[in-house]
């Protein structure tokens, strides 16, 4: 059985997408408020439940958890963001449903916002390319609980980065791109689109809501999991590409033990080959490395996790399927069962989920499988080895640590993606 190890690579192939919004004037829009006291992030979510407008703007202008306090009756837009927020600075602007809050670029300490009179210049300019970045978080709106491994890309292009454990996020992207749109998505959460040009230089949090299926759009039927998988096996020439493609790519791995840190990074360049072909063929260059530790901390800790650029390779799981995605022998060893209906980037995925057999004590996986319902691809899997019996992989995984501490995994688990771009998916 062969082993896969953690890795979360970021694809990034640079275009051009032009797209255009309408103007509405926030003139003539009031909030209606019975009962003014909260945060301010309560009080100004008025304006969505009121309106349907969603809120833009850089965190570091607005103090989300401020216990603020409000006469009630009825306000203009802007006045209700000046008196919620305390900054008779603080201009607005809608567009689209977005309503963006920011200061004018003429006023003192001001985060200045680019401006979209000019056209941007294009990728084959002559000029000196310039870049321009957003940052921030993605959060659940109910819950307020960090949104992990969500995705932010150029809208319906394969470039974008994933937020962390603490659903943050940054971009940095050509000038040449402030006219395209940012998707902000994940599993089970409405899609957000918004244009690049409002989030540039800013730290933002975005609130994203989570995605409820109605019963009427669901056809009740049996979902049989053994012959789904066959059919994105089958389906896997026509879904994933069969040409060589070359991908920009991010590594990182470290270990981290109270204050010492020992931290690898690498942008990478990959020759990848097509879906027939084996890894053997694939090729890797190394454009950009760094090393950070700390080894003079009193408090040491030496670990060495098996994990590689050729083991984040073979985590394309279409070209190299392991164990729980074909039946190797005549005896099955995972049990697979259809669990859920959900959706991913708008479109409404399987979610078939499996577990080895309960006589088998070898550490094997489980976890779920996310295949679109219409076209069979795999779009996403998450797994990990089984809690039960992860303790038996420590001489797999740990190949090197302080002779005076035993390690011991306590669990290891991965999640794998795939991003369409003009109808083919790609790691």
């Amino acid at each position: 059985m062969e082993r896969f190890f953690k890795h979360i690579p970021a694809t990034i192939i640079i275009c051009l997408l032009t797209l255009f919004t309408t103007e509405l004037q926030a003139d003539g829009i009031e909030i209606t408020i019975s009962k003014g006291r909260g945060t301010t992030y309560s009080l100004l979510n008025r304006i969505t439940e009121q309106t349907g407008l969603f809120l833009i703007y850089d965190s570091r202008l607005i103090e989300n958890d401020k216990r603020v306090r409000v006469e009630s009756g009825s306000y203009t837009l802007e006045e209700f963001v000046r008196t919620i927020t305390g900054n008779n600075r603080l201009n607005i602007k809608i567009e689209g449903n977005h309503l963006l809050i920011y200061i004018p670029a003429d006023a003192e300490d001001t985060i200045t916002l680019p401006s979209r009179d000019k056209a941007p210049p294009s990728l084959d300019s002559q000029n000196e390319v310039t870049f321009f970045s957003l940052s921030g978080r993605l959060k659940d709106r109910i819950t307020g609980e960090p949104i992990v491994y969500g995705t932010v890309s150029v809208d319906n292009y394969p470039l974008g980065t994933v937020t962390n454990n603490n659903g943050d996020f940054k971009l940095t992207l050509p000038d040449s791109l402030l006219g395209t749109y940012i998707k902000f998505s994940h599993l089970g959460y409405l899609t957000r689109t918004i244009e690049a040009s409002l989030l540039s230089g800013q730290e933002l949090t975005f609130w994203m809501d989570q995605r409820i299926i109605p019963l009427q759009e669901i056809v009740v039927r049996a979902i049989d999991p053994h012959k789904t998988l066959r059919e994105m096996l089958s389906a896997r020439s026509a879904n994933y590409s069969k040409e060589p493609v070359y991908l920009t790519t991010f590594y990182r791995e470290g270990v981290e033990y109270k204050e010492n840190i020992t931290l690898s990074e690498a942008v990478l360049k990959i020759y990848k080959t097509g879906i027939n072909y084996s890894t053997s063929s694939e090729q890797v260059k190394v454009l950009k490395m760094r090393r950070l530790s700390n080894p003079d901390q009193k408090d040491t800790l030496v670990t060495k996790i098996k994990s590689s650029i050729n083991s984040s390779l073979l985590l394309d799981l279409v070209k190299n399927p392991p164990d729980f995605l074909i039946h190797t022998g005549n005896q099955p060893i995972y049990d697979y069962s259809h669990t859920d209906i959900t959706v991913i980037d708008d479109r409404r995925v399987y979610v078939i989920s499996f577990k080895q057999k309960e006589h088998i004590t070898a550490p094997l996986y489980r976890g779920k499988l996310y295949i679109d319902a219409l076209n069979f691809a795999l779009v996403e899997a998450r797994f990990e080895v089984n809690p039960e019996y992860v303790k038996l992989t420590k001489d797999d995984i740990i190949i090197k640590s302080s002779r005076s501490i035993e390690i011991i995994p306590e669990s290891i688990s991965y999640i794998v993606s795939y991003k369409p771009y003009d109808g083919v998916y790609y790691l």
